[in-house]
């Protein structure tokens, strides 16, 4: 087994030992405070409900994740002391999460097992940092600023350690470089991280002053922001899709073969995220693979099978300035443009994206020539032979490394 399987199957055991054993308990003592876990547990529930499910975001559903945090933070309830303890924060969550869960599952959206895992183990964090000082009256006399700065310090603290285990169990399932995940992880806390830590803060210092009913009125800018992202979202999926469809262009005007862009583009991704790309970067790749051939337009009689690497330099030359030409009309952000126009460079001038393209599309190239199982590896040799001239080793041998954890499958499957 590897230690990224090692690592799921322990994350989720943790998730699942603490559920039970907090589960179990709280159902033999019975729960303190009941209003107060429903009015947090509703809160979690809206906000599962609301998240959404398209794979892109480091926290679909901040709403609930900012509900849980405050709900384990959570020390006086208008300025009564509320000890409801780390089980009882544990069991609510996990009702409140499963609860919302419930529609996603069953539309097939989402992991819901990973997404239960992480909101478990980073709610029982912060509980068990808070909860035990608090109900042993430590934090009795202190001062409304330190008492803040406490709850802001500890909220800090969790997402910090969200943000580990959000790239542990992302590196478990894909098998992507860790670090490069935990670096993006960490630059999604200072977008909507910062949010839902912000609003557990107000949530639970809010509450403690004037009681629940600081809970809807805190939670709705993060509503609002919740929903304000998911349009973002569908604009940047249509926007995607727009830019999908012009790259088809070349295969329906048959001067590359079926799948060719989407296979490059899925390819180099992969690759760019081995490299260590970050996410802004790894999507300015993804639209310059998907029409890096879209120069070939302006070819009178199209290249037998699209395969443009054994063409002249110059032609070669041509064909990507005619193609970044056409990119920059269609309105896509410059850098896919200047991505597209370079491809015919000497790979020394090249920007990593640009190497990046060139050498995935190469390889599609040379091994849809192949035939049989050994197509991939001759392709894989030919490039390594070219690494002088043509091709960056390190791009040629993280390529390599990619293939060899997909099977060497991707330049066959259509």
């Amino acid at each position: 087994m590897s230690a990224g399987r090692i690592t799921l199957v322990l994350a989720r055991t943790a998730a699942a030992i603490l559920a039970a054993g907090s589960l179990v308990l709280i159902l033999w003592r019975g729960l303190d405070h009941p209003a107060v876990a429903l009015a947090f547990g509703m809160l979690v529930t809206v906000g599962e409900l609301a998240r959404w499910s398209d794979g892109g975001e480091r926290e679909p559903a901040p709403l609930g994740a900012a509900g849980a945090l405050s709900y384990a933070l959570l020390g006086q309830n208008a300025g009564q002391p509320d000890h409801h303890g780390v089980q009882q924060v544990v069991t609510v969550v996990l009702a409140a999460t499963l609860a919302g869960c419930v529609p996603h599952a069953a539309r097939g959206r989402g992991s819901t097992a990973d997404h239960l895992t992480r909101r478990l183990l980073t709610v029982a964090f912060a509980a068990v940092c808070f909860q035990p000082i608090h109900e042993h009256g430590r934090l009795h006399g202190w001062g409304g600023s330190t008492y803040a700065l406490l709850v802001v310090a500890l909220l800090v603290l969790t997402t910090l350690c969200d943000a580990v285990l959000a790239a542990a169990l992302a590196h478990s399932r894909t098998r992507w470089p860790f670090g490069p995940l935990l670096r993006d992880e960490l630059r999604a806390t200072l977008g909507i991280g910062s949010a839902v830590c912000a609003t557990g803060a107000v949530m639970s210092l809010a509450v403690a002053v004037v009681g629940l009913w600081a809970l809807p009125v805190f939670s709705l800018p993060l509503l609002l922001t919740q929903l304000s992202y998911r349009r973002y979202a569908a604009v940047r999926s249509t926007y995607r899709q727009t830019i999908t469809s012009l790259a088809r262009a070349t295969e329906i005007a048959g001067y590359t073969p079926a799948g060719h862009a989407r296979r490059v583009a899925a390819l180099s991704r992969a690759v760019g995220r081995e490299l260590g790309l970050s996410g802004p970067e790894l999507t300015v790749l993804e639209y310059a693979a998907l029409m890096h051939d879209i120069g070939q337009l302006s070819l009178v009689d199209p290249v037998p099978a699209g395969a443009t690497a054994s063409l002249p330099a110059e032609e070669q030359r041509r064909i990507a300035l005619l193609g970044g030409a056409v990119v920059r009309q269609t309105g896509v952000h410059a850098e896919v443009a200047v991505v597209v126009e370079r491809q015919a460079d000497p790979y020394r001038e090249q920007p990593v994206s640009a190497r990046i393209v060139r050498t995935v599309n190469a390889y599609e190239e040379m091994a849809r020539e192949g035939t049989g199982p050994g197509g991939p590896l001759s392709a894989l040799e030919r490039l390594r032979l070219a690494c002088a001239r043509d091709y960056q080793p390190e791009i040629v041998e993280s390529l390599a490394r990619v293939l060899q954890r997909d099977g060497l499958t991707l330049a066959v499957t259509g």
